[in-house]
């Protein structure tokens, strides 16, 4: 007998044992994609078992990461990003690494970033997206790779600035715009304050390039997700138009405006890059935080009850046919205002973003604005130190919204007026788990089985370790993490036990070794408690749980 079958008859007479004691043992694998609740099991909205909780750290002008040049600043600085996240109870954040059409790796196709050590073009001394990768993996955070697809540049403002704005000459030496002069659009003209390079989205071979330079890092690194943000074409500004008339001329035809053209390319752009992601690597997620508006009603019967700007004409970014052709797998629209603003109120763009989800695959996220939190004077809701809290109170009545994502990373850290401390109270006071995508491939998971349970008698910790029973052996799935679940006294909860957070202690990432130890620090000392282990694969789909391990 092997050792995979000693474990897996080890672990079938587990089962066995506890179904005679129990009933069988819950199956909680199938649950739905949320895991606010299995059928017939009362949940607490407040501790919901799945649900993304995520932060942008923004690297372009070094606003979030990198501040400084120093590798062990660097890595120091990204470390207390991790550590400040994982104590508020996240599980995901969105790394920008191509911001201006550069990389933070060393890719085969772009320059290194300058804002890595300041200088365009310069290896930075490591690899900063294998080590942004491998620490957020060892706290169990889930980590998308922030992309920017076309812009290549940010402004100058004056002479002696470091950024390029329309410069194409300031760019890395051999940077693609200058092998390719033909492909970039500066956009606005005149206006140093706000003039960047792009590529021309409208080229044909700008899109294969651009996805090419993505590509380039999906394949090489173990990233959990591609992410773009709002930025296609650019928001226009000072009346001009984006200078691509002879694009349109040459690309355009069979397209009766320039604008559907435009669209088409966007579209394009967002269709091939989900096949190609999950052609090579069918795990991975891709998502994109669009503009918090599509289209006004008065635009557009199907549009929202709104009056601002839409994306669908300002960056010709069609984002609910995007949803409705299932070519992402999440969305997470930016929906940056205050509950009650006349314009653009987040009580009804929260409740249309839900209803265009509906009857999708697609996950929806919401965008929160952090940064507005004490700075915008004009508005008492952001002097309020509860709002961001409000909007994740006003979530809860909609179904299809499975988390949110918080505008950034510093911001957060930095607690203005103690709105971060009021919104962790008030909806992250326990652990959750990342919503399953149940149209992603995934194989069947084994419970694991707790072979050890020790309390200190001085703290009352309690350490736990276990073995897998399987994992990545045909036919079970691969075990990346798992979920450590308390219960007091000797408990048999069934499977309504495990429908929210209540009862989650932790997750940990997989160690090394085939046997994994956990500490409960939190564990009392003369408490008697029921623990349960269960295995979680790299999309977050749960085992049933392991039989339980009573400490006395």
């Amino acid at each position: 007998m092997t050792s995979l079958q000693r474990r897996l008859a080890a672990a079938a007479l587990a089962a066995a044992l506890v179904g005679l004691l129990a009933g069988a043992t819950p199956a909680i694998a199938a649950g739905p994609a949320t895991g606010a609740g299995l059928d017939g099991c009362a949940t607490n909205p407040a501790t919901p078992k799945r649900q993304l909780r995520a932060m942008w750290i923004a690297s372009v002008q070094r606003l979030d990461w990198p501040t400084g040049t120093a590798i062990a600043d660097q890595q120091a600085e990204y470390r207390e990003i991790l550590d400040y996240a994982v104590a508020r109870r996240m599980n995901a954040v969105m790394v920008q690494v191509r911001p201006t059409a550069d990389a933070f790796w060393p890719s085969t196709l772009e320059p290194w970033s300058g804002y890595l050590t300041g200088v365009r073009g310069q290896h930075p001394g490591y690899d900063p997206l294998a080590f942004v990768v491998d620490e957020a993996h060892e706290r169990n955070l889930e980590i998308h790779a922030w992309f920017n697809p076309y812009r290549a540049s940010m402004p100058a403002g004056t002479a002696n600035s470091p950024e390029a704005g329309a410069d194409i000459g300031k760019l890395a030496p051999g940077h693609p715009l200058q092998q390719h002069p033909d492909w970039a659009v500066v956009y606005p003209v005149g206006a140093p304050t706000q003039t960047r390079l792009y590529y021309n989205p409208g080229i044909p071979a700008v899109r294969a390039f651009v996805q090419d330079a993505i590509m380039d890092a999906v394949t090489a690194y173990d990233i959990d997700g591609v992410h773009f943000d709002d930025y296609f074409y650019p928001y226009p500004v000072l009346g001009q138009d984006f200078a691509d008339d002879a694009t349109f001329a040459q690309y355009g035809a069979g397209w009766a405006s320039k604008a559907d053209w435009r669209r088409n390319n966007i579209d394009l752009l967002i269709k091939e890059m989900g096949e190609r992601i999950h052609a090579a690597k069918p795990w991975v997620k891709f998502g994109v935080s669009p503009f918090g508006i599509w289209r006004n009603v008065a635009a557009d019967p199907l549009g929202s009850d709104t009056n601002g700007t839409q994306s669908y004409d300002a960056n010709f970014a069609d984002t609910r046919t995007w949803v409705k052709q299932e070519w992402i797998d999440y969305i997470v629209p930016q929906v940056y205002w205050h509950i009650g603003l006349p314009i653009a109120d987040y009580a009804k763009l929260v409740p249309w973003w839900n209803e265009v989800a509906e009857g999708t695959r697609v996950q929806l996220y919401i965008g929160q604005a952090n940064y507005k939190v004490n700075t915008q004077p004009a508005f008492p809701q952001w002097q309020d130190p509860i709002e961001i809290s409000k909007h994740l109170t006003f979530n809860r009545d909609y179904p299809n919204v499975l988390g949110d994502i918080h505008f950034r990373a510093k911001i957060v850290m930095s607690d203005p007026i103690g709105s971060t401390t009021r919104f962790v109270a008030d909806h992250y006071s326990r652990p959750a788990l990342v919503p399953r995508m149940p149209h992603l491939p995934a194989r069947p998971l084994l419970f694991p089985v707790v072979t050890g349970a020790e309390r200190d008698a001085a703290t009352g910790a309690v350490t736990l370790r276990w073995r897998p029973t399987a994992s990545g052996a045909e036919p079970f799935g691969e075990v990346t993490s798992y979920a450590v679940y308390r219960f007091d006294g000797l408990s048999f909860p069934g499977s309504c036990g495990f429908a929210d957070a209540g009862h989650l202690v932790a997750t940990m990432r997989a160690g090394a070794g085939a046997t994994q130890t956990f500490v409960d620090p939190t564990a009392q000392p003369g408490q008697r408690y029921t623990y349960y282990v269960t295995a979680l694969d790299r999309l977050w789909n749960e085992s049933p749980p392991s039989p339980p391990r009573f400490v006395f």
